[in-house]
This record gives C-alpha cells, structure tokens and sequence, in this order.
C-alpha cells in the first residue's frame, strides 16, 4: 500500500482478512487501514467484497482469518456493540430511520447518554441533538416527521445519528446514490468537514468522479482481494476502472452468441423513460422469446425502470408500445390485465405470503379458476393438483407438509420458484425478473436459470435484472443503465462481464 506521510497513526487496521461462505471466498488476505482525518473511497463491483469488509468491521460477520488492529492494539468485533463502543458508525444506502419520528428523535435513539429517549418520543431538540446538527450544517426544522424531509435531510439526520455517539470512524455505503448532482455535493461536503475534524470516514461509492475528488485514497476490490491501492496523487479514473475489471473476470465465454429469439418482433418498447431521481432517460427494446439482461450499478435506476412498466410507479416522461399499441398503466392491475408480469427483489416483503401455504401463495394469481363450482371457495383437490403440477414443472423441492405447508418452511431457491411458478400459471407476455437469485445457493440459481430460459423459448419475453454480471452472460441481449440512462446496450460476443463494467463506469 502507499505510504503517506505526515498523518495520524491508523486509527484500524486490517491485516490478512479472510471470510468464506461456502465455495465462495468473500474476502481472500485482505490488507487495509483507516487513518483519522482521511477520505478512503472502497470501490469494486458488485460481490467484490466491499460490504463484507465493512461487515466485518461492523461486528456483523465474524472473520475466520486475520487480525483486527485498533489504535495498535489487537481487537476482536464481536457484535454491532463492540463496534459502536469503539466509536465505529454506519450508514447504509437503505437508510434506517423511524418516518412517524421527528428528526430529533430519530437522531437520539438509542443514545446511550439519553437512557429515556430511547423508549418514548419526545418533543423540542435536546441539546446533544442541536449541537451536532450545527456540526454538520443542518438548518432545517428537526422537529417535524423524517417522512417530510428530502432525501438529502434524511441523509443529514443518519449522519447526525452517528455523530451523537462519539463517532471516531464512520462507513458511508452508496451516500450519494438516490441523490441529483448538487443533494451529492452537500452530502460530500459534510464527509470532508467531518474528516477535517479527525474523523476516519469510510466511503463506498460506484461514482468514481466523487471518488476521484473527495477521497484521500482509494481501495479496489476484485473478486475478494485488493486489487489496487492509492493515495491522493496516485488516484485517477482510468487506473480505477482497469483495477476493478481487471483481465480475468469473465469465466468463459458467451454460450449462445446468436439468440433464438433474433428477428422475432418487438412486444415491448420503452423510450426515454423518466421517473424521480434515479430514472433519467431510459431505453429498450424486448422481442417475443427474448430473455433481455439490464445491468447496472447500484442506484442505476433499474428497479425504477422496472415498476414502471409494472405501474407501480407511473413515468414522468417517456413512452411505452406493447404489441404496437400505447402502454401507460395507471397501476398494477393495468399491467397485470396487459399480461405483464413482476418478481420483485425482496420476495419475503413484496411477493409471499409467509404464514400460508405453497399451494395458497402459488395460486394468488390464479385462485378463481379453481372455485369449488360456483362457489367463491377454493376447492382443495383442484388447488392440491394444480400446485403439485406446478412444483414438478419447476423443480420445487417439497418435505413434510408438501405443498400445504407454510411456504416460510421451504429454502429461499425454492421460495422463489414458487414466485415465479405463480406468474408462469397465467402465461404472461412479459415476466421481469428482479435479482431472481437473491440469496439463492449455486444448485438453485443453475436451476432458476434453466426455467428461465425454457419460458423464453415457450414465447414469453423476459427481462433480467441481477447485480450478478456474470448470470447476465446468460442473457441474449444486455442493456446497461448508469445514472438513470441507458448508456450501451449488448450483443452477441459483446455481452461479456468487462463490457458491462466498462460502460456502467464511462
């Protein structure tokens, strides 16, 4: 690593960090320090190892080799409150605030000098509140609901909440990414003032003009390992995109560089969409049969870009054809009715049914074409074959209950067939498909894959959404979202891991 000169002493250091889940190596000897009163960027793709690392840090994960240096002296993070008494604080892109609560109560929960704030509201700002907020250059009222604030305030309250502890090092993971150009500034501001005081921040961005200002160094990851490391007159955009690409990142080659579906007709255009923030200009054609990839970095807008072609959201600019026709659903059900269908990222929030059956969560899409007569009930032997049926086709492993048990007893791969098996029983035009291997082992997301693509020769056309680049190789066309527009889309033997993330960085 470079050697600086004329700083602090490490406030951490991380020697020989080693975490595996599995086959699959997450962190491989990794070597790294955090100094007071310094930026460091952490930047890699998506799985390079980045929040494993900081997972770590935050007593989260327990690594199973290495050593843990604070202030020079050998340390073990145990759990999130080892780290919070070391002064350690975190702010994830999700953030974690309590919308009903003021700001001011959002930034004293949990504080430990204030025992009674962390179990009732209360009303005004405390001093401890006040006197960070003037800290970090908060002018806004903290005493209305963080439901009213932009997301920029909301931003400012996480950091405030942080601060109010003692806050000696703080982690940042994608700040600045459902922000506009000048939001991210401010909030960049607030990360440099902080560090000018003696903070150690930790910032985690896929925005390298932001790395490339802010950061008095930067680590790249790739594939579980420090790839590059540099101080401030070393980091450059060019040497950061080389490191995080790197030359063996595809493994192998494309398997079907001519696809079945190519010269079928377009079921679905997409042209210039907008919608908020994160979806600026977004474009794509979708053939019959076709399985279309879209890749992105977080806060690309391909989530956006998904439910509003769902209706989940409606788009604020841009136009929309479905089979040559004028598509703009005013909601959920209008696609639904347009045969277009949606297998959200979180699966256990937005698509399942925890506490009921396999067969009652397959059948929600289905249930009024197995009425028991003219009944409104469900007929049981209509539902039991239906669902059996149904799990043969995709594979679904059933045990015990079989398919009357609680589909919160059944593997995550499995859950999510069932998501899927819901859909394909109504035969959609169009299935999107959200990070369908979210939190799926290797057996299942091969599996997954295989029915994908019998769906797609069966006519349906089928849009993949995955941070997971390299199960986008199994796409016949990709396109690649950066910042909200589509800024290249992929054929053929251009459909490779380093197109994608040499475009998601242009």
């Amino acid at each position: 690593m470079t050697t600086m000169t004329n700083h602090p002493a490490p406030l951490v250091q991380m020697r020989g960090m080693h975490k595996t889940y599995g086959a699959i190596q997450a962190l491989r000897g990794v070597d790294i320090e955090f100094i007071p009163g310094e930026i460091h960027g952490l930047v890699g793709a998506n799985g390079a190892g980045k929040s494993t690392l900081v997972r770590t840090l935050a007593g989260l994960e327990q690594p199973d080799g290495g050593t843990i240096l604070i202030g020079g002296e050998p340390a073990t993070i145990h759990d999130p409150g080892v780290a919070a008494e070391l002064g350690f604080a975190f702010i994830h892109q999700e953030l974690n605030l309590v919308s009903s609560f003021t700001g001011a109560q959002n930034i004293m929960l949990g504080n430990r000098a204030g025992a009674p704030t962390r179990l009732r509201r209360f009303t005004g700002v405390p001093p401890e509140a006040r006197a960070v907020a003037d800290r970090i250059g908060i002018t806004f009222s903290l005493e209305q609901p963080v439901s009213t604030l932009t997301v920029h305030q909301q931003w400012l309250v996480s950091i405030a909440r942080a601060l109010v502890h003692d806050c000696r090092l703080l982690a940042m993971d994608e700040p600045t990414a459902s922000l506009g150009a000048e939001e991210a500034d401010k909030v960049l501001g607030v990360a440099r003032d902080l560090a000018a005081q003696g903070v150690a921040v930790l910032l985690i961005s896929h925005r390298l003009d932001e790395v490339t200002a802010a950061c008095d160094r930067v680590t790249v990851f790739r594939d579980g390992a420090v790839s590059l490391a540099m101080g401030r007159d070393e980091i450059s955009r060019h040497a950061i995109v080389e490191a995080i690409v790197g030359h063996n990142v595809v493994p192998g080659g494309r398997k079907n560089p001519v696809p079945p579906s190519h010269g079928a007709p377009v079921v679905l255009m997409a042209r210039n969409i907008k919608r908020g923030r994160n979806l600026r200009n977004a474009s794509f054609d979708l053939h019959q049969g076709e399985l279309l990839g879209i890749a992105g970095l977080v806060g690309a807008g391909r989530t956006e870009l998904a439910r509003v072609v769902f209706g989940a959201d409606r788009a604020e600019d841009g136009i929309m054809r479905l089979r040559g026709a004028d598509y703009a659903p005013r909601s959920v059900h209008d696609a639904i009715a347009s045969s277009i269908a949606y297998v959200p990222e979180e699966r256990r929030a937005e698509a399942l049914f925890l506490t009921m059956s396999v067969a009652s969560n397959l059948h929600i899409t289905t249930w009024h074409k197995l009425r028991a007569g003219k009944t409104p009930l469900t007929s049981v032997r209509k539902s039991r074959t239906a669902a059996q049926e149904m799990s043969k086709r995709l594979g679904i492993v059933l045990r015990g209950g079989g398919t009357e048990q609680p589909i919160g007893a059944l593997s995550g791969g499995n859950q999510q067939k069932v998501v899927i098996g819901r859909w394909l029983a109504v035969n959609p035009d169009v299935l999107i498909l959200d990070e369908p291997t979210r939190a799926v082992d290797i057996g299942a997301r091969s599996d997954i894959y295989a029915r994908i693509r019998e769906i797609a020769l069966q006519g349906t056309s089928v849009i993949v959404i995955s941070s997971e680049f390299e199960e986008l190789l199994e796409c016949d066309r990709v396109i690649v979202l950066s910042s909200g527009t589509t800024v290249a889309e992929l054929t053929g033997d251009k459909v490779t891991v380093n197109e994608m993330l040499r475009h998601c960085y242009a």
